[in-house]
């Protein structure tokens, strides 16, 4: 047996006990353990954390009186409690010079659709005031129901038509690492409602699991990726596309129970009727079924007449860009934008609020929110005073480094503008329920706006020529891991 012995020191001496083995695995052994050192010293050297560097950076805290004070402070108590701004918790205006009139607060609960509320409360609000209706919602879990076979769908049928890559190929790891999710955007709204129709709440309501979808979700997913290994050995295994497609309409009635069990059965026909602000019928009930009451009570064309705008500044403005795999239907639409600076989309927005239209808006919710007042403003905490530091990246580097993009959906409601005709704030009606924020909504500065704004959906009326002409070019197709496309949860 071989004992090495070695030390660190100058000399690098190495004492070898060897009884019973030859020059060569001596040699060998000896070269070995002088890898591994030289290995681990290059390594060290190289950008290791070592004992100088640690005293020095040791040595560059040293906080005493204030500093001290201010060090006890932030160990018993939360950052966030501690950054905020004092001066900035004065009463709120309320005032906008513009708003778009709503009856009721939505709440998606424990679930990651507010982009299905979001568009769903655009929807509403038409019908609503088209209607003179009291207070209305579609049902969302109908549609969620649908979202979700069909993105069953769009991974099953994603695992067959890349079944010759590896598995260590760029998409077919994407599509494994995100067979299902509860997050989506407007396109998924316009592509389902185009198939599927609504329904009013009362037809379906939520269920427990379509309000709490963590766990179900998590199940599924499971189940998913498991169908896509059965999809993947049988190709490995001399199965035609043809039979793949078949094991796949199998799998999908496995998807179909499991959906049905927790969401309830979507109905394909049902009764209503119209009621006016103090709850009379304003016509005799009649049969509909989804697509007929759509096509009855708004007969809008999501897909066609509605434009999505981004403000993404790491990318060139006044481009088209289409995203692979981002949809929510194998056989709907990917994900398609124009991307425009600031300035042109908030003319757009201003003048769909002036006339009365909410519209699908997204952002970086979570980035300087109080909830409590229900405000979003960059003042609204000081965390650069609170640690003596600053943070000094713009919104196209937080873009850039994965620190900021869209992550909520809600619906654009109001704006208030100055003397010249320039935004000062903003405000969402959100998805939270009625007890979140401001009654239900959120104001944010102009100043947020133009830092975590990234998504707004404008009916095509709205849009200037030049705008709509971007969509004639032939769009930027990037991959479905870019880190600006994240879904709204």
């Amino acid at each position: 047996m071989l004992f090495i012995n070695y030390s660190l020191s100058s000399q690098k001496e190495f004492k070898v006990i060897d009884n019973n083995m030859n020059k060569t695995k001596f040699f060998g052994c000896i070269a070995a353990a002088m890898m591994l050192w030289t290995g681990a010293t290059a390594q060290e050297n190289k950008g290791g954390i070592d004992a100088e560097m640690l005293q020095e950076l040791k040595e560059s805290y040293a906080p005493c009186g204030t500093g001290k004070a201010l060090q006890n402070i932030m160990l018993a108590n939360s950052v966030k409690v501690l950054a905020v701004n004092q001066e900035n918790l004065n009463e709120m205006d309320t005032h906008f010079s513009h708003s778009v009139n709503s009856k009721g607060i939505t709440d998606q609960k424990s679930s990651g659709r507010c982009w299905l509320f979001t568009g769903m409360n655009v929807l509403r609000a038409k019908m609503i005031v088209n209607e003179n209706l009291g207070a209305f919602e579609f049902s969302q879990v109908y549609n969620f129901f649908f979202d979700q076979l069909e993105k069953s769908n769009l991974f099953l049928q994603g695992v067959i038509d890349t079944r010759k890559k590896p598995y260590d190929d760029r998409t077919v790891e994407w599509l494994f690492k995100h067979p299902l999710s509860d997050g989506g955007t407007f396109t998924g709204v316009a592509d389902l409602i185009a198939k599927y129709g609504v329904v009013p709440k009362g037809v379906m309501k939520e269920s427990y699991t379509s309000d709490n979808t963590g766990a179900f979700s998590s199940l599924l997913t499971t189940k998913l990726r498991e169908f896509g290994l059965e999809l993947r050995t049988a190709h490995e295994n001399g199965k035609k596309e043809k039979e793949l497609l078949k094991m796949k309409k199998e799998q999908l009635k496995v998807v179909y129970k499991m959906l049905a069990q927790v969401y309830g059965v979507p109905p394909t026909e049902f009764t209503w009727a119209p009621k006016d602000a103090n709850g009379k019928y304003r016509e005799e009930p009649q049969k509909y079924t989804p697509k007929s009451f759509y096509e009855k009570y708004l007969n809008i064309n999501l897909q066609d007449d509605f434009v999505m705008l981004m403000n993404d500044p790491t990318r060139p403005y006044w481009k088209c860009y289409e995203i692979e795999y981002d949809r929510h239907l194998y056989d709907g639409h990917n994900w398609l934008y124009i991307n425009l600076p600031l300035e042109e989309i908030k003319s757009m927005a201003i003048a769909s609020i002036k006339d009365s239209t909410m519209m699908y808006f997204s952002c970086d919710v979570g980035k300087f929110l109080d909830s409590k007042r229900g405000t979003l403003d960059i003042n609204n905490y000081n965390y650069g005073e609170l640690f003596g530091i600053e943070f000094g990246m713009d919104k196209r580097q937080r873009v850039m480094t994965f620190d900021s993009g869209s992550s909520h959906a809600m619906t654009l409601k109001a704006v208030d503008l100055d003397k010249e005709g320039k935004p000062v704030k903003w405000q969402v009606e959100n998805s939270w329920g009625a007890n979140s924020g401001f009654h239900g909504t959120l104001i944010m500065t102009d100043e947020w706006f133009n830092e975590y704004m990234f998504r707004l959906v404008v009916d095509k009326k709205y849009v200037p020529a030049n705008v709509l002409k971007v969509l004639d070019e032939k769009p930027t197709m990037l991959p479905a891991w870019d880190p600006m496309f994240t879904p709204e949860e």
